[in-house]
């Protein structure tokens, strides 16, 4: 739930960010996705990560709006799959989240890297957690985090081939793709709270 808190919070970073290469809508968007999340969380009961990470994509995808409740959904959605029977959230599970994740996201939404998108978030992040599985989780998610920020940094001097930004060309450069920017937000927000809890 911290998680979803915090991506609430971030409504006028989102949206400055967004603003910057697109219509401002994102940070809207994704505080609304993430309202109906909290909700969601506060009402039900999962038996299992998988089961848990289906709700919130579906939710997401249902609530959030545009492009970023396609992609975002699908991002948790396709996280879910292999995770159906695991009841423990551990370094494994998240190399699963973020490497099943990312293969969902590019499926749908054809990106690659350099494209200016979360991929140049995500990708880094699963290739990272891919290399920590069996470490702790405080570890993996710390790994993954570093490397989601610094792909989020990339994207400020890429020229964006796919989205809205695309018609800015050389416009966009200097500024982070909001959506890498939210891939971002959310594996931090996540070590935070971890750190919080074992603090």
């Amino acid at each position: 739930m911290h998680v979803a808190q915090e991506m609430v919070s971030k409504q006028d970073l989102l949206t400055q960010a967004d603003k910057a290469i697109g219509d401002g809508d994102h940070g809207i968007g994704m505080t609304r996705g993430f309202e109906a999340v909290l909700q969601k969380l506060r009402q039900k009961k999962f038996d299992s990560v998988g089961a848990m990470l289906q709700d919130i994509g579906t939710t997401l995808l249902m609530s959030t709006g545009g492009a970023a409740g396609a992609i975002f959904g699908t991002w948790f959605r396709g996280a879910a799959a292999s995770l159906m029977d695991k009841m423990i959230f551990d370094s494994d599970a998240l190399a699963n989240m973020l490497t099943d994740g990312l293969s969902a996201v590019k499926a749908r939404g054809k990106a690659k890297l350099g494209d200016k998108t979360m991929v140049d978030a995500l990708a880094p992040a699963a290739c990272n957690a891919t290399a920590m599985k069996g470490h702790s989780l405080e570890e993996a998610l710390a790994a993954a985090t570093k490397a989601a920020q610094e792909g989020m940094e990339t994207t400020k001097n890429m020229v964006a081939t796919i989205g809205k930004a695309k018609s800015l060309g050389q416009r966009a450069i200097g500024h982070p793709d909001p959506g890498a920017l939210s891939t971002y937000l959310i594996l931090s927000l996540m070590t935070e709270y971890l750190i919080s809890r074992d603090s």
